[in-house]
């Protein structure tokens, strides 16, 4: 199928280099141009660009765990991974007692790794967990798990980078830098999205026949995802550790609880990571609804969208802390040396959303990562394109399809039973609560 002749993509992470990647190769007729926000890809303030993301077939939903066992294929044979990319440590999974949703999670995942003939291991019990990773203390609070020798995980900065190095050499694309106010309509038709009008002094038209939303956790602001997407804060944090700690944990398998939705990285150059896959932190701005005409009284809107360059509230660190204790107790007081937060565009199932515009026909989305979608780097750019042209497989087509949206007064995050901790944390009441807890602290 034959795609237009000027193809936008906006958005310079893991959903718009994959398809510009994709698109450049499938499609060379096509002028394909990709608009990024920040001058330079990586965009420091990507949730793309961090130390590290795990790279697992390891879902309870089977049509993921088979998409996600292709692309790990890719990250161990492929130049994707080469370089130190990718790493093959293994994951562990675990749960505690009495949590019958991560237990459930958990199981689910270990009979599907398996039946892709992944090198899974089912640990039954605490001691058996231990064994699997001996560098994790007694105080582990677990009831069973397994691991997955299979996993593993990937360097994200520098697969982002990989992809752009990768475009720059081809010389296919044509890259430009700006961040997008809202969407370019025909005068003529209300319907037709003709580009993108850029947030600066000039107000800079970027026109396309075809317009890809491939904008993450800022899509929120260019289109109308109420009830079907919301962008959630997750709290990161780094410390600084000693040679020998280094050689005791750079082979240990990445730890993940599906309760907690704690996991450790395992750690390079002296530095450990731990992070969360939770609900998250809220942000609510108000914004235009999109599409509305900026030239008349808009109509305003609350979703939640990025907040750039602030650490994790006392509530994150705290989660952090307890979690540490349990796992490596003798790391639980250590300072940390940074903390960030990574930005998901969460959907109610964890579900991508790649698919047309229902309203919009020349515009494209592709976005929803909802967390997990770093390891599918190397394949998701195909996928998109066969969407683009109608080809798209029908499983997958079924998970990604424009979501019905849910209500939003009962959109608190996505329920695909991995995720954990409370619900709808405002992000700036959290930090003005531990700005509070400080300042009494040091009186």
């Amino acid at each position: 199928m034959s795609l237009p002749e000027n193809i936008l993509i906006v958005g310079g992470g893991v959903f718009g280099l994959s398809t510009a990647l994709s698109l450049s190769n499938r499609h060379p007729s096509s002028k394909i141009t990709l608009l990024e926000a920040s001058p330079m890809i990586p965009n420091p303030h990507g949730s793309s660009v961090d130390t590290s993301r795990i790279i697992r077939a390891d879902y309870s939903n089977p049509t993921y765990a088979k998409l996600a066992s292709e692309a790990v294929d890719l990250w161990r044979r492929t130049e994707w991974g080469h370089d130190g990319r990718y790493t093959q440590n293994g994951l562990l999974l675990v749960y505690p007692d009495g949590d019958s949703t991560a237990k459930e999670y958990t199981t689910k995942s270990y009979h599907n790794v398996k039946g892709l003939g992944e090198d899974a291991q089912f640990l039954p019990m605490k001691a058996d967990v231990l064994r699997a990773a001996p560098a994790y203390g007694e105080t582990l609070n677990v009831a069973g798990g397994y691991v997955n020798w299979s996993s593993g995980w990937a360097d994200a900065e520098a697969g982002v980078r990989f992809a752009k190095e990768k475009l720059d050499k081809e010389g296919e694309v044509n890259f430009r830098t700006g961040e997008v106010s809202h969407l370019l309509f025909s005068p003529k038709d209300k319907k037709t999205v003709t580009g993108v009008v850029l947030n600066d002094k000039d107000n800079t038209t970027i026109t396309a026949d075809l317009v890809i939303l491939a904008t993450g956790a800022w899509t929120a602001s260019l289109v109308d995802l109420r009830g079907r997407a919301v962008s959630t804060g997750q709290a990161i944090a780094y410390m600084r550790i000693s040679d020998e700690e280094q050689r005791r944990l750079e082979n240990m398998p990445t730890i993940l609880n599906f309760a907690t939705g704690i996991f450790i990285i395992p750690p390079r150059n002296n530095v450990l990571k731990i992070a969360r896959h939770a609900y998250g932190y809220h942000n609510p701005k108000a914004v235009p609804v999109p599409g509305t005409s900026p030239n008349t009284v808009q109509e305003t809107m609350h979703v939640s969208l990025p907040e750039k360059g602030v650490p994790i509230p006392l509530e994150g660190e705290t989660a952090f802390r307890t979690a540490l204790e349990q796992l490596l107790p003798t790391f639980a007081d250590r300072p940390f040396i940074d903390t960030r937060i990574c930005w998901y565009t969460d959907t109610p199932n964890g579900d991508f959303i790649i698919t047309h515009h229902p309203s919009y026909p020349s515009l494209f989305l592709a976005t929803g990562g909802s967390g997990h979608a770093y390891k599918f780097f190397p394949l998701i750019g195909e996928k998109v394109v066969d969407a683009l042209e109608g080809n798209l497989a029908p499983e997958l087509k079924t998970l990604w399809d424009w979501p019905e949206a849910v209500d939003e007064a009962h959109f608190e995050g996505t329920e695909d039973g991995s995720r954990s901790g409370d619900k709808k944390l405002i992000l700036m009441e959290e930090l003005a609560k531990t700005n509070k807890a400080r300042r009494v602290g040091s009186l």
